[in-house]
């Protein structure tokens, strides 16, 4: 039996910065009984407050439940009945200014500026510094039909990366480009995991949608840990049942 269990969100857990069902808060609480279990995505904490923590039932072991925002670049725990920041790996200013003045212009050079954005189309996060081409609060619907082959968002990492050395340029989520430090990526958020746990890599497995060569998910691939390709969150629930009936 794996120590710890760790999931990506969007498409893994929930579609696009939606609400986790009652169904899979269930299994989730299911599977803190068994063992740790971690959440690592781009977003920052306030969407997991909304998406995850918030919609957990009371009899879920917050304690043994791990999440990382912005990509790893920070850690939450549940300590003394309440959820704490363990760290967080924040930007200089000098970092974020190089970040932003360069995003802008790509996504200028790209085309990628539209109108009426259904929010922020650049939003920092503190550690990550991330382009939605729809605006924050786009629908599911739109985002989903908007590069449904990555190729936009591949043009416009291909503008930006040369004019960012040392940070890395990530592909999330359907209609989102992510901005980190240089080596961030979810085989990272893993090893910060195996450290503030003391659980080594072997013992742990991650469940995700974009396990392929080029999706956010496939470095944790890549980097020999044991992981288990979902196709949506209706998949991930029935992982998680035959892991808790194995166990139980």
């Amino acid at each position: 039996m794996k120590q710890l269990i760790a999931f990506d969100m969007d498409g893994t857990l929930a579609e696009s910065k939606q609400r986790i069902d009652n169904e899979m808060g269930a299994l989730l609480a299911r599977l803190t009984r068994i063992t740790t279990v971690a959440v690592i995505s781009g977003g920052d904490w306030p969407q997991f407050e909304k998406q995850l923590v918030g919609a957990l039932p009371n009899d879920a072991v917050c304690e043994r439940f791990l999440v990382m925002p912005t990509t790893g670049t920070k850690l939450f725990r549940f300590e003394s009945g309440e959820w704490t920041r363990v760290y967080a790996d924040l930007f200089s200013d000098q970092e974020r200014a190089k970040i932003l003045d360069s995003l802008n212009k790509a996504v200028d050079e790209a085309g990628l500026r539209i109108d009426k954005p259904y929010g922020e189309q650049i939003e920092d996060r503190g550690s990550q510094i991330t382009f939605s081409a729809l605006g924050q609060q786009a629908p599911l619907e739109v985002k989903d039909k908007w590069d449904p082959d990555a190729k936009k968002r591949q043009a416009l990492k291909a503008i930006v990366q040369p004019m960012l050395p040392g940070f890395s340029i990530n592909i999330g989520g359907s209609s989102s480009i992510d901005i980190t430090r240089e080596g961030i990526d979810k085989a990272y958020a893993m090893g910060r995991l195996s450290e503030a746990t003391g659980i080594a890599r072997e013992a742990m497995l991650f469940l995700g949608d974009a396990i392929f060569p080029g999706g956010n998910d496939y470095p944790v691939k890549a980097a020999g840990i044991d992981t288990v390709k979902v196709r949506d969150p209706e998949e991930t629930k029935r992982v998680i049942e035959a892991v808790a009936a194995w166990v139980e």
